[in-house]
Order: C-alpha cells, then sequence, then structure tokens
C-alpha cells in the first residue's frame, strides 16, 4: 500500500513511468524488493552445507543486517564489513557457493514483495532495464533477478582463480558509493543516463545510489533516509510488510508448481552462467 505523507509527491500506482530515453530501474535487495535480510538466508544455507561453524554464520548474518540498519557511511565499518563477506568465500571453491542456490532462492523468492514484484513489472513493461544492486554476492544476487524476469544483477564480486575464491574484490564492494560505481560503470557500458534512472531502497546506506539517479525512491525509509526524502521532496512509498508465500509453498511440490519451477531454475542455470564469467566480460 502507499501513505499520503502530506505534501511529499504520491506516485501513482507506485511509479510514473517514462518510456523516453536510454533508463534502467534499480532495487536494494533487502527490505526494499525482499522482506528481511538475505544474509540470514545465506548464512543458514551455508551452515547446512557445512562452509562455516555455525556460530561464525550468525555472527555474521548479524552484524550484516545490523550494518544496513544502521546505515553506516564510515569507512572502517564499510571496511570491515567488506571483509566478512571476502573472509566468507575466501579459500571456498565457486561451485559451492553456486550450489547454496538451491537452498537460497526458493526462501528469497518467497519474500519478495508483492508491491516490489509490481514495480518490477511495470518498469519492464515500459521497456525499462531492472537491475538488483546489492552487497550480497554476485552468485546469489545474478540468478535472483533472473528468477524474478530482470535483466541482471549487480553484487560483490569475489576474485576466482582456478575456481578457488582467493579474497580479494573483482569490482566494487557493492555497498554505499560502491554500488555507485557499480550502476556507472553499467551506465557506461549499457549506455544509460542516470538522470533518466530509477532507484529504489530502505535505508540511507544508499544515499549515494539514490542520489546518483534522476527518480530516487525511498521505500519503507529508516528515518535518515525518510528527513533526506522530505527535504528533498523523493517520493516515498511504504510496501506492506506482508509477503505472499505461494511461491514457497509450490516449490514444495505442489502441481501448479511448473511455471515456478521453470523460472527458478532458469534463474539459477543463466544466472550461474552469468556469475562465472562476470557481467560485463
Amino acid at each position: 500500500m502507499l501513505s499520503d505523507l502530506g505534501t511529499l509527491p504520491v506516485m501513482s500506482e507506485y511509479v510514473t513511468v517514462a518510456v523516453t530515453g536510454p533508463s534502467a530501474a534499480f532495487f536494494d535487495l533487502d527490505r526494499t524488493l525482499i522482506s528481511g535480510s538475505s544474509a540470514f538466508t545465506l548464512a543458514t544455507a551455508a551452515r547446512a552445507m557445512k562452509m562455516m561453524p555455525t556460530r561464525a554464520l550468525l555472527r555474521d548474518g548479524i552484524s550484516a543486517a545490523t550494518f544496513k540498519l544502521r546505515g553506516d557511511h564510515d569507512t572502517g565499518k564499510s571496511d570491515g564489513a567488506r571483509d566478512r563477506i571476502l573472509g566468507f568465500v575466501t579459500g571456498q571453491r565457486q561451485d559451492d557457493l553456486l550450489a547454496l542456490n538451491e537452498r537460497v532462492l526458493p526462501v528469497l523468492l518467497g519474500r519478495i514483495r508483492p508491491e516490489a514484484r509490481k514495480l518490477v513489472d511495470m518498469h519492464r513493461h515500459a521497456g525499462r532495464a531492472t537491475y538488483i544492486v546489492s552487497a550480497a554476492p554476485q552468485e546469489i544476487v545474478e540468478p535472483l533477478a533472473i528468477s524474478l524476469g530482470m535483466t541482471a544483477g549487480l553484487g560483490t564480486r569475489g576474485e576466482v582463480v582456478d575456481g578457488m575464491y582467493t579474497g580479494r574484490l573483482d569490482g566494487p564492494f557493492c555497498y554505499g558509493q560502491g554500488k555507485v560505481d557499480a550502476i556507472t560503470e553499467l551506465a557506461r557500458f549499457e549506455r544509460l543516463d542516470l538522470a533518466q534512472c530509477y532507484a529504489y531502497s530502505d535505508s540511507a546506506s544508499d544515499l549515494p545510489m539514490l542520489s546518483a539517479v534522476g527518480h530516487p525512491v525511498a521505500v519503507n525509509p529508516d528515518s535518515k533516509l525518510e528527513r533526506h526524502a522530505r527535504i528533498h521532496g523523493w517520493p516515498i512509498v511504504i510496501f506492506s510488510q506482508r509477503t505472499k508465500t505461494v511461491i514457497r509453498r509450490t516449490m514444495a511440490g505442489v502441481a501448479s508448481a511448473g511455471l515456478a519451477a521453470g523460472t527458478f531454475a532458469a534463474g539459477i542455470e543463466l544466472g550461474t552462467r552469468r556469475s562465472r564469467r562476470g557481467l560485463f566480460r
């Protein structure tokens, strides 16, 4: 649902879609496109696959969630978050991380906000490319985007040598200013005009990305982002905290799962191929 917040611009049916010019729509993942945090889902799946001890996974999952909730811009804290993500994959096989999608994607798909899905579809039907932009690993973000019928995902890419993660980045850390770096690189590659692009986020940590596009939108914003949106006249939308669980149930084996399962499988297959070679390669 939408809320009427006084003098703030009201978005008719969530967004006024313009079709002129080379533009795209960028969606933050946690608490914007999905309800909750993808870090907990990834941690649970990795624990089940014995990729890291339970205590370390829970610690990193909680740290990742609270890091975003605080909207930290402090360089030391963001470096710490980057190091935790890289530390998680260092020495792991890329194939093992990709294999987590069989557990991770069904859960994340079940957490997609209905209003967010509608926004993605509206942009797509307007001929606009749609992207997830997240600090989560590219190997998770890309298959999720493909499963949703989106153009691609922009996540944090770890360097891979001989099929193993080295612990170094292979591109920007996709958080804060790193998201701007990622969408700017994409804009050059795809000849997009960022002034005609849209971006959606719930967190003040994404102020750099929101400020980099011509059409920023605050979604269920934290207090800092809401204040900024009010001052600058940005649209604010309030999505329901509830999500549809149809996909989660159908993935468990209901007879009508054919279409959903086909999309899910296609997302894993295509997303896996793209994640291995990188988006711009």
